[in-house]
C-alpha cells in the first residue's frame, strides 16, 4: 500500500523562527516538538516558496508556477481569485490514486462554489476559505458588511454545497487551529481504521497575522503573542505526531512540515528570517527560504542537513511519485520529482534554480550559489523598481545580499539566460491563464 501523507503548512513561519534553524528560545518561543521531528528525518536549509500567500498554494497545489495559473497574488473577498477549474490539484491525482483526502485549514484558491476544497480533490474540508487577516474585520470601526462579505469559517464534502459554520472573528481566530487538528486527527483515525491511504492537508492558521494564541497559550511565554502563538504551534504540530505514532503508522506515513511564505513584517507581529535579509512580497532570500521537515522512518534518513536547492512546486510532483499518482500530460509541470533526493538515494537535488515573479514581473532568479536580481526591493514597499543592470549575489559569501559581484561573474548570466529563454519558450507554447479569469471563459 502506497504511504499515508501528511502535509503540515505553517502560514508566515520565518526561516530564523524555529530551534533548529537557529530560534526558538532565542525568540522567547522553544519548539521542543518540532525540533525533535527534525532530528527524526531530513531539514532543508533551501527550500523555496513564493512571495504570497495564494502564489505558494497554487504552485503547491498544481506544480506549476503561478504566473501559468494567474494566482499571483491575495485579492479581496468578492474578486475573482484562485485556481481555475481547468488547474489540477494534487488532491484530484492522489484522489485518483486511491488515496482519502482531507483539508483542514486556510484554502486561499477560490472562495466561490466549483473552486472550494471540496470541489478540487478534497473528500471533505474545514477551515476559510481565504486568509487569517479578515477575522479582523467585524471589531474594525466602521466595518459595513453590506459592501464586503462577513467572513466565516466553513466546512464541506464533495458533491455537496459547502456551508458556513460560524463567523471567523478574533475570538474564533483563536481558537481555530485547535479545532483544525481535532478534526485532522478525526480524519486519520478514520482513514486508518478503514485501511485507506490518506492525504492530509493541514495548512495551519498560525502566524499569520493577527497572531492570537489560543486562550490556554495566552501569556504561557512572558514574551507576548507572537512567542505564545508560536508555542501553540509546535504544540499542534506534536498533536499530530503523537497521533500518528499512536495508531502505529509513523513508518508508513511521509510527514512533511514546512511553510508557504517568509516571516510576517507587520509590528506587532514582525517575525525573522534569521540569516537572510528580507521579508515575504519580497524577492530577497527572507522571502525565498522557509523551513522545510520531512520524516518518512525507515525511508528518509534521520537527522540530516541540506542546503540544496528544493522548491515547492515540486512537492506536486514528488508527493505524486511517492503515491504512484499520473501527473497531467496536457500542460507544462514545473515542479521535478525529488523523491530520490529526500529518500537518501542521491545527494543533490534533482533541480539547480528557479525563476521567482512577483505580480507578474521576474524579479529575481536563483541558480546554485547565485541570485540575480532584476528588479530590487529589499523591504517591502521601499523598492527601487527596475534595475537597468541586475544585480547578482554570491549566497554562501553574502547571505544579506549586500555586495552586487556581477562585474567579476558575468558567466553567470549564461545559465540563468538559458534558464529563463527555456521557460519564455514553455509559456509561448501554452500560454499563462490571466488573472482573475473566470471558469470556462
Amino acid at each position: 500500500m502506497p504511504p499515508n501523507i501528511v502535509l503540515i503548512l505553517a502560514d508566515n513561519l520565518g526561516w530564523g523562527e524555529l530551534g533548529c534553524y537557529g530560534g526558538g528560545a532565542l525568540r522567547g518561543a522553544p519548539t521542543p516538538r518540532i525540533d525533535a521531528l527534525a532530528r527524526q528525518g531530513m531539514l532543508l536549509q533551501n527550500f523555496n516558496v513564493e512571495s504570497d500567500c495564494v502564489p505558494t498554494r497554487s504552485a503547491l497545489m498544481t506544480g506549476r508556477h503561478p504566473i501559468r495559473t494567474g494566482c499571483l497574488q491575495s485579492v479581496p473577498p468578492g474578486l475573482p481569485q484562485g485556481l481555475t477549474r481547468w488547474e489540477v490539484t494534487l488532491a484530484q491525482v492522489l484522489s485518483q490514486a486511491g488515496y482519502a483526502t482531507g483539508h483542514f485549514g486556510k484554502w486561499h484558491l477560490g472562495d466561490v462554489e466549483g473552486r472550494l476544497p471540496s470541489d478540487r480533490g478534497f473528500d471533505e474540508w474545514y477551515g476559510i476559505p481565504r486568509t487569517t487577516d479578515e477575522s479582523q474585520f467585524t471589531s474594525t470601526l466602521g466595518f459595513d458588511p453590506s459592501v464586503v462579505d462577513t467572513p466565516y469559517i466553513m466546512q464541506g464534502r464533495a458533491g455537496e454545497a459547502s456551508t458556513q459554520v460560524q463567523v471567523y472573528d478574533l475570538e474564533s481566530r483563536r481558537g481555530i487551529d485547535e479545532t483544525l487538528v481535532d478534526r485532522a486527527i478525526g480524519f486519520m483515525q478514520t482513514h486508518h481504521a478503514a485501511a485507506t491511504p490518506f492525504f492530509l492537508y493541514l495548512p495551519l492558521v498560525h502566524l499569520h497575522f493577527p497572531t492570537l494564541p489560543h486562550r490556554d497559550f495566552a501569556g504561557r511565554t512572558g514574551a507576548g503573542d507572537f512567542a505564545d502563538a508560536m508555542v501553540e504551534m509546535d504544540y499542534r504540530v506534536g498533536q499530530i505526531v503523537d497521533e500518528v505514532d499512536r495508531l502505529g503508522m509513523a513508518d508508513d506515513t511521509l510527514f512533511i512540515f514546512c511553510s508557504d511564505n517568509g516571516p510576517e513584517f507587520r509590528a506587532p507581529y514582525r517575525g525573522t528570517a534569521g540569516p537572510w535579509r528580507g521579508t515575504y512580497h519580497t524577492a530577497m532570500e527572507g522571502s525565498l527560504r522557509v523551513p522545510f521537515i520531512a520524516r518518512w522512518p525507515g525511508k528518509i534518513p534521520a537527522n540530516v542537513v541540506s542546503n540544496e536547492i528544493v522548491h515547492v512546486t515540486d512537492l506536486f510532483t514528488t508527493l505524486a511519485a511517492v503515491a504512484g499518482a499520473t501527473l497531467p500530460a496536457d500542460r507544462p509541470i514545473d515542479g521535478v520529482d525529488q523523491s530520490d533526493f529526500l529518500l537518501g538515494r542521491q545527494a543533490k537535488s534533482a533541480r539547480e534554480g528557479f525563476l521567482f515573479y512577483i505580480k507578474g514581473d521576474l524579479r529575481a532568479a536563483k541558480w546554485r550559489d547565485w541570485k540575480l536580481h532584476f528588479y530590487w526591493e529589499p523591504e517591502v514597499n521601499e523598492g527601487k523598481g527596475k534595475l537597468e543592470s541586475p544585480y547578482l549575489f554570491n549566497l554562501t559569501r553574502d547571505p544579506k545580499e549586500e555586495t552586487d559581484v556581477l562585474v567579476f561573474n558575468t558567466w553567470v548570466m549564461g545559465p540563468v539566460l538559458r534558464m529563463m529563454q527555456g521557460f519564455n519558450q514553455s509559456c509561448a507554447a501554452h500560454p499563462n491563464t490571466p488573472p482573475g479569469k473566470a471558469d470556462g471563459s
